[in-house]
């Protein structure tokens, strides 16, 4: 039996101006939906250093002083999976939108709007812990043999 625990690492990085936030209206693969900017820790850049090559490489923007809010963890027993989302928040950035950005038209939204897009249950469960004070951690456990979510725990700090 292999008891090694498969680790993923992601980041997002909410983007605020004006009671507004950017958000990909990201409309390929199995995870459709509004959602900010973020992806993949490539190995060995920093999780902020992560956050901000995504921004980067998804809307064009270059941002600054990123603020951590939380964690989103996805675990999963029975095929010994754990991916970590670390999730940040900006108000300061410059630059351009991307004209044809990679992965999803870019849109601001009046923040009490953007609950009311269609999103990954994911993103919905955390959007509001974004703009409360302290910090977050979410662990969703799935269930493999009946194909759902198992568990939701979530701590506010």
């Amino acid at each position: 039996m292999n008891n090694s625990i498969n680790y993923k690492l992601w980041t997002v990085c909410m983007i605020q101006k004006e009671g507004k936030v950017l958000l990909l209206d990201r409309q390929h693969d199995d995870f459709k939906g509004f959602i900010p900017p973020g992806g993949k820790v490539e190995f060995p850049e920093s999780i902020v250093e992560s956050a901000i090559r995504e921004v980067k490489e998804e809307t064009g923007l270059k941002v600054r002083n990123l603020v951590y809010k939380g964690l989103y963890e996805y675990v999963n027993p029975d095929s010994m999976a754990r991916y970590m989302i670390f999730n940040y928040i900006t108000k300061d950035f410059e630059g351009e939108l991307l004209e044809n950005p990679p992965e999803g038209k870019l849109v601001w939204v009046n923040l009490e709007d953007a609950l009311n897009l269609p999103m990954q249950e994911s993103i919905r469960r955390r959007f509001p812990l974004f703009f409360e004070e302290g910090t977050f951690e979410i662990q969703v456990e799935w269930n493999n043999k009946e194909n759902r979510v198992e568990r939701v725990t979530v701590r506010n700090t």
